[in-house]
């Protein structure tokens, strides 16, 4: 715990830092985005590495905050310090309706309906032409911060990002080492005994479920203001392929895990660029040799090598003790 909190603010104090030392913009554009990426990645994993359930419609709650941001830039004028926050309250709005509906299913069923309530406001998006514009989207987001200060390099909206990113892993980390966030594990080791000692496994999953949503419609948020443009393409499965990549290769049920699987991909991503048609392909092999290999990512590795190495001088004095 305390171990994992030190990184994380290690991390951030690191981060603060790079928008003063690095002018380049094409490497904060890249560090935006991966920013951009733990949060959603941080979202997802309250859901799939602390309760257990795979979800494929995490991208509801994405699109679901960029949409909302979008329509209150462009229809209301709002500056961004009030879009963005309630771009996250909507999408939790929205993960609280969809959660009450969807966690009372389990495995495969659970799966299944996410990922059809993604698709569903993916097809709205699509065909609300009076709101959402339709295909052609809502263009020309403002990038106000608020009054008249407007946001007009990527330092500055690297700054804003670092901030959301704070406030989604402070969050994540109370949620994880509450009551609610251990009740949560019981769930996903076995709700069965966790229902015996008094865990609420509806109740426990729809917190998580409604903090990841609404973590993740801060991110739909900023990226609405971030890119200027929102279209039904924020709901495709390509961001959702990407989030569950992240997870898996970080370490899923740690909170550092989708930090680093964030940075990988992203960077991963870039230097794929050429083989565009080719990187879903290529990131699927990923995912199977992780599967296979590293089933715990990244981080679950590292705990591993740590233990074995704690382990040694233990079994090394046993067996002078017998020689």
């Amino acid at each position: 715990m305390t171990l994992e909190r030190n990184i994380l603010l290690a991390l951030l104090a690191g981060a603060a830092l790079l928008p003063f030392a690095v002018t380049d913009q094409y490497i904060l554009h890249l560090a935006i985005m991966a920013l951009f990426y733990a949060v959603l990645a941080s979202s997802l994993n309250l859901v799939v590495g602390y309760v257990g359930e795979f979800s494929l419609g995490h991208t509801a709650f994405l699109g679901t905050g960029a949409y909302t941001a979008a329509l209150l830039s462009t229809q209301a004028g709002m500056p961004m310090w009030v879009t963005i926050p309630l771009a996250g309250l909507v999408s939790a709005v929205f993960g609280f309706a969809i959660g009450a509906i969807t966690l009372r299913l389990q495995g495969p069923y659970f799966v299944i309906v996410t990922l059809s309530f993604a698709e569903v406001l993916r097809i709205i998006a699509n065909n609300w032409i009076a709101v959402t514009n339709g295909p052609m989207g809502l263009a020309g987001v403002g990038q106000t911060l608020f009054g008249d200060v407007a946001v007009t390099d990527k330092a500055g909206f690297f700054l804003i990002m670092l901030g959301i990113a704070a406030v989604a892993l402070y969050l994540s980390y109370r949620f994880v080492y509450s009551n609610a966030g251990r009740a949560a594990v019981a769930v996903r080791e076995n709700r069965y005994v966790a229902q015996s000692i008094g865990v609420d496994p509806f109740g426990t999953a729809m917190q998580a479920f409604v903090l990841g949503a609404f973590l993740a419609g801060l991110a739909g948020g900023f990226y609405a203001h971030y890119i200027s443009f929102v279209g039904p393409e924020v709901f495709r499965f390509a961001f959702m392929a990407t989030m569950i990549i992240m997870v898996l290769l970080g370490g899923k049920g740690t909170l550092i895990g989708p930090l680093a699987g964030a940075v990988i991909v992203t960077v991963l991503e870039e230097y794929l660029r050429e083989v565009q048609e080719l990187r879903l392909t290529l990131f699927g092999l990923i995912v199977m040799a992780i599967v296979l290999f590293l089933p715990n990512g990244l981080m679950g590795f590292i705990a591993l090598r740590r233990e074995q190495q704690a382990a040694k001088p233990t079994l090394n004095a046993a067996k002078e003790r017998t020689v």
